[in-house]
């Protein structure tokens, strides 16, 4: 198994400034025979057993499979995927017009739709063709969302799997993603507040812990990272892309042995060496995607000095000194955040990327931590003391390393 430095500042992590998923260095030649030999045919997953049982194997399906013969029983997660048209998402989408282009990403481009005969709005997604991966991504995708259901997953209304188009079909969120937010280049953008990013933790947090404890087979992310975190009203935090899901370990297995697949800056360093991925890969990465919410930071910046291009690394030195809190929380928040509540959410992070990952915490204990931060709401207009700290960054560094008196 190769490895490469996921997390590290490497000039490897240059290679994509749009956070381009990362697989180990021996590629499974199958990759390939899947692409070229292999046609979805999602409504039966009998026949998808049949003709390639690794993809099958890659995903959280369970023995509850569907025959084409046979109508789904009322009530079976199939039930909840339509099967579309590649001419209804032509019309809901005019034709893929650019105007309609919401974004791009690993499995290809995504656009805004609406259906003429609902007015309901979508969001699809359109599988590259050119890529490998894709069609495996795609049955990981249907299949795993279709057994989903729960309030911090994107919900998936259906898929086209129509000659050679692959398209997935999302519930719209009109907020678009925790990366554009954090990341963005957009001045009319609201800047999230202390309380929005907690919110916004607690509920990936909940995500999580959902395919974790709560799925059966539980389910191992795999690509947990502020792109994958989609916005609805009220910055409600949604799940979403599983194409790289897994099956977690069972009964008395420790981890799941497969290629090192992710994204730069948020892989566990632990699977990137050593390819065995467990639920405290997930952990990992949720560290980086809260520390990213705390400091404004990116995962990996090629743009800062060499010292703080990891954010991991920046910020582990800065854990050990309670004095230097102040120096992570994001400037744009211009000190309008409970000090107490940034120390509490600094030691989260700080547990949740420890490189030895049986010191990480369980995802259910995250969620109960980020639960009770997420009710404390934060109002700098009755808070004097961090009231007084909002006029400048060198103000603040004079106010924090007063002594205490």
């Amino acid at each position: 198994m190769g490895c490469f430095p996921c997390a590290g500042g490497d000039s490897s992590a240059k290679k994509s400034s749009k956070n381009k998923r990362i697989e180990s260095t021996q590629n499974d030649q199958s990759d390939a025979k899947i692409a070229g030999m292999y046609t979805i045919k999602v409504e039966q997953c009998n026949e998808v057993k049949k003709e390639n049982p690794q993809i099958v194997n890659h995903t959280s399906v369970s023995n509850r499979v569907v025959e084409k013969t046979k109508p789904p029983e009322e009530g079976s997660p199939m039930n909840k995927a339509r099967t579309f048209t590649y001419a209804q998402l032509l019309d809901a989408t005019n034709n893929f017009k650019a105007a309609y282009f919401l974004g791009e990403g690993g499995f290809g481009k995504v656009y805004k739709g609406k259906f003429e005969d609902s007015d309901q709005i979508v969001a699809i997604k359109q599988l590259d063709p050119n890529g490998l991966q894709g069609i495996r991504e795609f049955v990981v995708e249907v299949l795993t969302l279709s057994m989903a259901d729960h309030p911090n997953l994107v919900q998936l209304i259906g898929y086209c799997a129509e000659g050679e188009q692959r398209l997935l079909v999302y519930e719209y969120m009109p907020l678009g993603s925790l990366e554009d937010h954090l990341h963005g280049h957009r001045p009319s953008r609201k800047r999230l507040d202390w309380n929005t990013r907690m919110k916004i933790a607690a509920g990936a947090a909940r995500g999580l812990e959902y395919l974790h404890d709560k799925m059966n087979p539980p389910v191992i992310y795999r690509d947990l990272k502020g792109s994958n975190i989609l916005l609805g009203e009220d910055y409600h935090a949604k799940l979403s892309d599983f194409g790289l899901a897994k099956v977690g370990p069972l009964g008395d297995k420790t981890h799941v042995s497969t290629r090192v697949m992710g994204t730069y800056g948020y892989c566990a360093p632990d699977y990137a060496m050593t390819g065995q991925l467990t639920f405290k890969s997930d952990i990992y990465s949720f560290g980086v995607v809260l520390l990213e919410l705390i400091t404004g930071r990116k995962a990996i910046d090629n743009t800062r000095p060499a010292a703080e291009q990891n954010l991991v690394a920046w910020a582990r030195p800065l854990f050990r000194d309670r004095r230097k809190f102040w120096q992570m929380a994001d400037p744009v928040l211009e000190g309008e955040y409970p000090v107490r509540g940034l120390y509490q959410a600094l030691a989260i992070s700080a547990m949740c990327v420890q490189e030895k990952p049986n010191m990480r915490p369980l995802i259910a204990d995250v969620v109960t931590a980020l639960n009770y931060l997420a009710s404390q709401k934060y109002d700098p207009l009755t808070n004097p003391v961090q009231a007084s700290r909002r006029s400048s960054r060198g103000q603040r560094s004079i106010d924090e390393n007063k002594p205490d008196g």
